[in-house]
């Protein structure tokens, strides 16, 4: 089965093998937020992800 390698270079897989990504709705119109909420778009998101969708979509799993 190929690897989904759109979704795979958004994900980024720590020492410990937690799965994280960037939070959603951070691209731009960023302006009107408060310093606080721009700041809290740079951290990431863990997550997790079931066997299945997980051999499709990352590769050394």
């Amino acid at each position: 089965m190929k690897t989904n390698k759109s979704y795979t270079k958004r994900l980024k897989i720590t020492k410990n093998g937690k799965i994280i990504a960037r939070k959603a709705g951070f691209n731009h119109f960023n302006a009107k937020q408060s310093r606080n909420a721009q700041l809290a778009g740079r951290k990431g998101v863990s997550f997790t992800i079931k066997n299945k969708p997980k051999s499709h979509l990352l590769p050394f799993t």
